[in-house]
């Protein structure tokens, strides 16, 4: 399982192409370099490993989505990037 971080640094935990918080709840999919919510709207472009908010890109969609939970995830907070973008709104 691999990681990915939000822009302020909040561990998500990726399992092929599903993403989940570090409690382990799922909070979508990723699809073509961007995550969707479990209803399928817009919620993160991923930049390296970092997800982040584009205002401009989220009249995208897709279709809608669900998984199981998964167990939670002891990762660190790493530090806050600077890319462009505002913090995704995804649960802890």
């Amino acid at each position: 399982m691999s990681s990915l971080y939000t822009k302020n640094g909040r561990p998500l935990q990726v399992s092929g192409d599903s993403v989940y918080s570090r409690s382990g709840k799922y909070v979508g999919r990723i699809s073509g370099g961007k995550i969707y919510d479990p209803s399928g709207r817009y919620a993160g472009t991923i930049d390296g490993d970092r997800v982040v908010y584009r205002s401009t890109e989220s009249a995208s969609i897709s279709s809608p989505s669900i998984s199981a939970p998964r167990v939670g995830s002891a990762a660190a907070n790493a530090v806050g990037s600077a890319i462009w973008g505002d913090e995704p709104n995804f649960p802890d």
